[in-house]
């Protein structure tokens, strides 16, 4: 891969990850009737959001950003973590049964869409064999 092709990777897979992030936040406010206004979105999403940069930082996940070993898992754990905290420092809230659903809606999104982006990749490999 070259130096060029790398850098629009890891910038698809960060502008995926947000937009993920953003999915959550929005479904979470749905489900609860909270509104849907991008102020209110932005309000849910921002702890996980800054998190997520945080850990992408951190990994330096530009490096391999659709790994799911390397990349994926520690960065959905450093998002849930991360996020779970902020909310907490905030005073936003921290009850179980939503650490227990952001960290599975989280899982499948962060790590799922890498998972789903690895199949596509040995498919075409395999196709092209």
């Amino acid at each position: 891969m070259t130096s060029r092709s790398r850098s629009t990777s890891a910038a698809l897979t960060a502008g995926i990850d947000v937009v993920l992030v953003l999915i959550f936040a929005t479904i979470g406010r749905a489900s609860h009737e909270r509104g849907l206004s991008a102020l209110g979105i932005l309000e849910t999403a921002w702890p996980f959001l800054a998190a997520w940069g945080i850990g992408w930082l951190a990994l330096r996940a530009w490096r391999a950003p659709d790994a799911v070993l390397r990349t994926g898992v520690p960065l959905w754990i450093i998002t849930v973590a991360g996020g779970m905290l902020l909310r907490a420092v905030t005073g936003a809230g921290t009850a179980l049964p939503f650490v227990i659903v952001a960290t599975l809606t989280l899982l499948l999104l962060l790590v799922g869409s890498r998972l789903v982006a690895a199949l596509i990749r040995s498919r075409r490999a395999a196709s092209t064999r």
